[in-house]
């Protein structure tokens, strides 16, 4: 089978469709450049369609929201009406034509229940894939049904897509509660066609965000702070009863609601946040318009309060039950629940087997989206055990559990644990998947002072000096990877470049053959990725290291699936300049072909005619590497660092780095500055030099 298109459909409401597009729009934006999305109807008036929305924001980003939809409900409803289904499918079918001239592959989602005629959803969003000529993905929704229902509803389904015509590619059947889906999955065999996969219920995609509330109820954030808003709202507490009582009925997870002059209720409920006592809230919301009074509100603001707080004009009756018809919805800007559906499909879909049928052709194109799925494919095939020193940072506990949902990596996090949890508790994260570590009461720290000890004491080190050392949560980090307790370390988000390079140096050390640790940056450019080395580490080095930066760099554009053309940058391209700046970069040449003979490689060579063809056929018309290179590698530190900021925010272009190469095992540096996204990826990229060091 091979096609530039799929349509997803529920066979009914409710089935999380939604979940399933997203898991393989990630699978197609690893593979192709240019993904686009379409959706024949969207039952939306004034609004704008959320999956229509989240999607374009995640895979699509260049796509026009105008041109993902065919039509609106309201619209199909007068065709049906005048039994002009033909010509409605006739301009559906032209609309998806023309979106499949400009991209490499369309993956449709098809109509929710319209309401007014149940049946016709079913039937058309067949009778536009079977018009279509693309292979049909059926969901089914299996909360509370038995296995012999949803066996019942599988066989349907295949009867329906087979009857019509219309090629089956996959079966979906989602929301299975954990004894149904454990039946389903025994009775079944490999070699089913269509393929069946099956998906577990899971309560936090069917709950609320309080993003979601506040954008429901046009709510004010009171208190609080925009990050938190993505936490889960479990149940709702009406807070009519006094302080003592309610307290007895706090849950995990719970949306307080109450008046706003309530201050005994609100006072208490934040104060709960901070015991051990007591369960985490989700938030509180305040009805009736008002405030807490001025002493209440001086008394909080003015503090990180780890939870957010809303409030309404409406009364507490009226607020509770339009709670109650908040959808849960998965929207652009909810990563935690972003992570979590396609931490689920990516546990239970045998995506290569899935890409496999399709028979996508890999395309020369990578994008910054490709190369960053790419990280997390390879990094979850086999997973390495990773080290965080730097647990106090909320930035690497976001970053840990959506590393821990999507199950990128094992983890483990350093620090007292009784803090960490609290901390993630009151960020409404989920850690349960991590180890937790505090050096202070490990067993393995007297190990680690003696080892460090036998390795420094010839720089007279003393044993005080060593366990002094080991309080710093990075050379305890870095201890952990030297004796195999983890694979791989990512420090940096406090810790300066220094104090996280300095342990690794000391007892990791460099590769065998190599003198130097360097670095490099994965500049993600529209349509390629580049490799730009050294930029962050060696100031000023000679030919002789050079060319191990050029030969590290190379080695790992090469494990990171980009094949290594080497450009040794200067001011001067060829023979044309002389001077000792110039003289350097062609020693450092020729000492890279000496050593590596078959590696593209050219210098001394200026950055024009190593990246633009034209510029190359003018000033170096019989190279290989120029015009075409991949890996840019900087004379020094000075032309590197500002080059790749320059290039960074002139272009736009994503910059992943610095990563560190060179030593045996791999530790990775992190900006102070850096985002949740820049940890996740650098995380991953760790993990890859893990799997790839246990090759040597």
């Amino acid at each position: 089978m091979k096609t530039n298109t799929l349509y997803i459909a529920s066979m009914e409401p409710g089935a999380g469709k939604l979940l399933v597009t997203m898991g393989i729009m990630e699978l197609l934006t690893r593979r192709l450049g240019r993904v686009g999305f379409f959706r024949p109807v969207i039952d939306v008036e004034n609004g704008r369609d959320g999956d229509i929305d989240l999607i374009l924001s995640r895979y699509c980003p260049t796509m026009k929201y105008e041109d993902s939809f065919g039509f609106k409900a309201e619209e199909v409803k007068t065709y049906v009406a005048g039994n002009r289904l033909k010509e409605l499918l006739e301009k559906l079918i032209g609309r998806l034509k023309e979106l499949q001239k400009s991209y490499d592959f369309v993956l449709c989602e098809g109509l929710n229940s319209l309401g007014f005629l149940s049946a016709f959803d079913i039937d058309i969003n067949i009778e536009i894939a079977k018009n279509l000529g693309c292979p049909f993905i059926s969901v089914i929704n299996g909360l509370n049904q038995q296995a012999d229902e949803i066996e019942q509803e599988i066989n349907i389904s295949r009867d329906t897509v087979h009857a019509a015509g219309c090629t089956h590619f996959a079966v979906f059947v989602n929301r299975l509660l954990p004894d149904v889906l454990e039946q389903l999955q025994t009775s079944r065999t490999e070699g089913q066609d269509p393929p069946l996969f099956f998906l577990p219920e899971v309560d936090e995609l069917d709950n609320p965000s309080l993003a979601d509330i506040k954008k429901n109820l046009n709510a004010a954030l009171v208190l609080g702070r925009d990050q938190d808003m993505d936490r889960v709202v479990k149940q709702c507490k009406i807070a009519a009863m006094t302080m003592d009582h309610f307290l007895d009925y706090v849950e995990d997870g719970d949306l307080i609601i109450a008046p706003g002059d309530r201050c005994d209720i609100i006072l208490a409920s934040i104060a709960s946040l901070y015991s051990p006592n007591f369960q985490n809230l989700a938030g509180i919301l305040l009805t009736g318009g008002f405030v807490p009074g001025p002493n209440v509100m001086r008394l909080l603001e003015g503090r990180a309060l780890p939870v957010p707080v809303l409030g309404v004009a409406t009364d507490t009756y009226t607020t509770t039950r339009n709670v109650d018809t908040v959808p849960a919805v998965i929207t652009p800007d909810n990563n935690r629940k972003i992570a979590l559906a396609l931490g689920i499909f990516e546990s239970r879909v045998k995506t290569e087997a899935l890409l496999e049928r399709v028979m996508i052709s890999a395309s020369s194109v990578l994008t910054p989206v490709m190369f960053e799925y790419s990280l997390f494919e390879r990094a979850r095939s086999i997973r390495k055990h990773i080290v965080l020193p730097e647990s106090s940072d909320t930035r690497i506990l976001r970053a840990a559990e959506i590393l821990l949902r999507r199950n990128v990596v094992e983890l483990t996090l350093l620090g007292d644990p009784a803090k960490i949890r609290a901390e993630s508790a009151s960020l409404g994260l989920n850690l349960d998947g991590a180890n937790l570590v505090d050096p202070a009461a490990s067993p393995w720290t007297d190990d680690f002072v003696n080892e460090l000890y036998t390795l420094r004491k010839h720089k007279n080190i003393t044993r005080d000096a060593a366990r002094d050392a080991m309080s710093n949560m990075s050379y305890y980090g870095t201890m952990m990877v030297y004796k195999g307790y983890a694979d791989g370390m990512v420090s940096g988000a406090v810790h300066t470049t220094a104090d996280t390079i300095r342990p690794a140096l000391q007892f990791i050390k460099a590769k065998p053959g190599f003198s130097v640790v360097s670095s490099v940056f994965f500049m993600c450019l529209d349509t390629r990725v580049l490799v730009y080395g050294d930029c962050a580490v060696n100031p000023d080095p000679n030919a002789e290291q050079l060319a191990e930066i050029a030969i590290s760099s190379a080695e790992t554009a090469k494990t990171f699936g980009i094949e290594p053309r080497v450009a040794m940058l200067s001011y001067s391209t060829g023979a044309s300049g002389r001077g000792k700046d110039v003289e350097k970069v062609r020693q450092a040449t020729a000492f890279v072909r000496e050593k590596r003979p078959k590696l593209a490689v050219d210098g001394p060579i200026q950055y024009d005619a190593a990246i633009e063809p034209s510029v190359a056929r003018t000033k170096m018309p019989n190279s290989d590497v120029a015009g075409t290179a991949t890996v840019f590698i900087f004379p020094d530190l000075n032309t590197g660092n500002n080059t790749y900021k320059a290039v960074q925010r002139s272009s736009g272009a994503v910059a992943i780095g610095p990563v560190l190469q060179g030593l045996k095992k791999p530790v990775n540096d992190l900006s102070r500055g850096c985002l949740v996204p820049d940890i996740i990826n650098t995380v991953a990229i760790t993990a890859i030099q893990a799997q790839e060091a246990d090759k040597v």
